[in-house]
């Protein structure tokens, strides 16, 4: 497993992480092998394929805050893990995406409903796995769970008349990516033992971190190689997902009087809204995307939602922990150097 970057210039509280990633990792293993043997292949395929486990990694984190990793700091670390390794299975579904994580994504291998019904297995490890830490807990995981699916049908749906689409865009990010960030915060500063405006204060943290890190996404989609994505560069161009740079400059191509776009800008739209079936193409709009003005401005709007993070922490009394917190916002945008 690729555990991801630790941005922790403390010695010891990066072999806290290191030890409780370990046991993290190993806990996952079991919990998506329990299935019966028709659903273990599928159940497994995202889990084996690694990942950052940047969730789990945020729990372990916050509880530094207070009194540290405990049992229950673990468990609710597996079953924020477990809740987004489900989603990516529908995620892949409804987005017809061929690849996760340099691998076939499980829809291309085992179908539709397979994929989808290990989805939905992974939701009820998670769900079972978080009923043992208590009543808050639960009531935490169901609300998150309620906020990604929201999530997801705002971004199906899309904006409403009326509606800022680059707003609805936000509030999307917010809800499929920064409500889990945002709960994995929440439950490791909850079981370090952080309470009132504190605890309040890391769940905001984790929102906005989470904000950052798909807005900054949103740019590498453009802005990176294949190689580094994983996927061919531009590919939520071609599935016509909205992503925050196009979003930015349909926006500045719908003023009334056309002053707000230039005709770089314009000729970027009218190639959007062509053909982009063949890789030639594509690659072609993404280059003149990438080169564009806008891009500029999704990556302000990231590093403004990092920034923001790092600001809901003032209430925090300085630590260890509260400085790798400030690092971990910061490599969210500096992917986007």
């Amino acid at each position: 497993m690729n555990q991801g970057p630790l941005p922790l210039s403390d010695p010891g509280l990066e072999q806290v992480l290191l030890d409780g990633l370990a046991e993290i990792e190993s806990r996952l293993d079991v919990a998506v092998s329990r299935t019966r043997v028709l659903g273990d292949a599928p159940s497994r395929h995202l889990l084996s394929a690694g990942g950052k486990r940047m969730r789990p990694a945020l729990a372990l984190l916050t509880a530094q805050l207070g009194t540290g990793t405990s049992e229950e700091v673990l468990e609710a670390a597996v079953g924020v893990e477990l809740t987004h390794l489900a989603s990516l299975y529908h995620d892949d579904v409804m987005d017809s995406a061929t690849t996760r994580r340099g691998a076939p994504s499980a829809h291309q291998v085992w179908g539709n409903s397979v994929a989808i019904l290990a989805g939905d297995l992974l939701f009820a490890r998670a769900s079972q796995t978080v009923a043992g830490l208590g009543a808050t807990a639960v009531k935490i995981q169901a609300e998150t769970f309620e906020r990604l699916c929201v999530g997801q049908l705002q971004e199906t749906i899309g904006p409403q008349d009326g509606e800022d689409p680059v707003e609805h865009h936000l509030e999307v990010l917010a809800g499929k990516t920064g409500s889990l960030i945002a709960a994995a915060a929440h439950f490791g500063a909850l079981f370090g033992g952080l309470t009132g405006e504190r605890l309040r204060a890391v769940v905001a943290y984790g929102e906005r971190v989470g904000v950052a890190f798909q807005l900054a996404d949103d740019v590498l989609d453009l802005a990176s190689s294949a190689e580094v994505l994983g996927k061919i560069p531009g590919t939520d161009l071609r599935e016509g997902v909205p992503t925050m740079p196009v979003l930015l400059l349909r926006r500045a191509g719908s003023d009334a009087d056309d002053s707000g776009i230039d005709d770089e800008g314009r000729a970027i739209l009218a190639a959007l809204d062509g053909d982009l079936h063949s890789d030639e193409a594509l690659a072609a709009v993404v280059a003149r995307l990438a080169a564009h003005p806008v891009m500029e401005q999704a990556r302000e709007m990231a590093r403004g939602s990092s920034r923001d993070a790092v600001a809901a922490l003032d209430v925090i009394e300085s630590s260890p922990a509260k400085d790798a917190l400030r690092e971990f916002a910061d490599l969210v945008v500096e992917r986007l150097a």
